[in-house]
C-alpha cells in the first residue's frame, strides 16, 4: 500500500510530530512518501493522499485550490477543502448555531474605517486578520491609540479579504484550545499558551502546548457543530480551536480541515488512531 502525506517545498522533512504516524503506517506495511504538493507527481501512484503539512497553501492560493481538484483519492476530499480554505465558513457555521467573536467582512478593495468598527463593537482592542491565511500571517493586533497603524495596516491589505474582530485577551493568559477529531470521532484535546505578552499559539513563535481535557457536552457541542460541514461523513481529521470570552463561553475561532497540526505526542494512541483510519479509507479506494 502506498500513501502519500502531503507536505510542502519549505519543509520537505515534515514535522517531528508526524513521526510516530509514520512509524505507526510503516509498522503496519504501508509505504509512506512525503512529496511536496508543488512537485512534478503521479498522484494516481498513490493509493490514498493525505494532507498533512501543506502550510504554504496560503501563499499560492489558486494554485492550491486548482491541486486539491486534480489529486485523486484526496483526503481530506475537495469538495471539503474548498468549503474551509476561506474563514467565511465561519459565517455559515454562526448561522446554525456556533458562537463566534463579533466579526466585520472585509471584501476585497473596500474601504472601511476601524474607528466606526472600535465603536461598534464598543471595545479599545481589536484585532485584524485575513480571510486566508496561516500561522498568524497577515494578522494585526491594536488598540484605539494604535488605530492609525491598524487603519495603515488594513488599507495595505485591500487585495486580500479581511475580518475585524474585538480582540479577545484570554489568550495571552489562558490561549487557544483544540480538538483534534479523528474519522469524525473526537480523539483529544490541547491548550496551546503563547510567550508572554504575545497573541500568537503556534511554536514557531515559542508558544508552548499541554494536554487540555473538553467537557462532555463541549465536545457534544463540537460533534453537532461538525454535522454541519459538508460532506462530514467523509472527513479523515478536522481540529477546531477555540478562544474564551470574558464568561468563559468557548468562541469558535477556526475550523481546520485542510492541514491542521494534530499534537499526537499529547495523545499516545492517536497516532496509530490515524494510521488505521488513513489505511481503512485506503482499503476502501482498493
Amino acid at each position: 500500500m502506498n500513501i502519500a502525506l502531503a507536505s510542502c517545498s519549505i519543509l520537505r522533512g515534515g514535522e517531528i510530530d508526524d513521526d510516530t504516524l509514520i512509524e505507526s503506517l510503516q509498522d503496519k506495511g504501508v509505504d509512506v512518501h512525503r512529496p511536496a504538493w508543488t512537485d512534478e507527481v503521479d498522484w494516481n501512484q498513490f493509493d490514498v493522499t493525505i494532507i498533512r503539512t501543506t502550510w504554504d497553501y496560503h501563499l499560492k492560493f489558486d494554485a492550491y485550490l486548482d491541486w486539491v481538484q486534480r489529486v485523486p483519492r484526496l483526503y481530506n476530499n475537495a469538495k471539503t477543502i474548498l468549503w474551509n480554505a476561506n474563514k467565511s465558513y465561519l459565517k455559515e457555521m454562526e448561522s446554525n448555531g456556533a458562537i463566534i467573536a463579533p466579526t466585520v467582512w472585509v471584501p476585497k478593495q473596500t474601504q472601511c474605517h476601524l474607528n466606526n468598527i472600535m465603536s461598534e463593537f464598543g471595545v479599545t482592542q481589536g484585532f485584524i486578520k485575513p480571510q486566508v491565511g496561516a500561522c498568524a500571517s497577515d494578522t494585526f493586533r491594536f488598540t484605539v491609540d494604535e488605530i492609525e497603524q491598524a487603519q495603515a495596516f488594513l488599507d495595505e491589505r485591500r487585495s486580500m479579504e479581511m475580518m475585524i474582530q474585538p480582540y479577545i485577551k484570554s489568550v495571552e493568559t489562558i490561549g487557544e484550545f483544540s480538538a483534534i477529531y479523528i474519522a469524525g470521532a473526537y480523539s483529544h484535546g490541547v491548550q496551546k499558551i503563547p510567550v508572554e505578552g504575545d497573541y500568537r499559539v503556534q511554536d514557531d513563535f515559542g508558544a508552548s502546548d499541554m494536554p487540555y481535557a473538553f467537557s462532555n457536552d463541549e465536545i457534544d457541542c463540537m460533534n453537532r457543530m461538525l454535522s454541519l460541514v459538508p460532506d462530514s461523513e467523509s472527513l479523515l481529521y478536522a481540529r477546531f480551536d477555540f478562544l474564551k470570552d470574558e464568561d468563559g463561553t468557548l468562541l469558535l475561532n477556526e475550523l481546520e480541515l485542510i492541514e491542521p497540526s494534530m499534537f499526537f505526542r499529547h495523545c499516545e494512541v492517536s497516532s496509530h488512531l490515524f494510521a488505521d483510519a488513513i489505511i481503512n479509507v485506503a482499503k476502501n479506494q482498493l
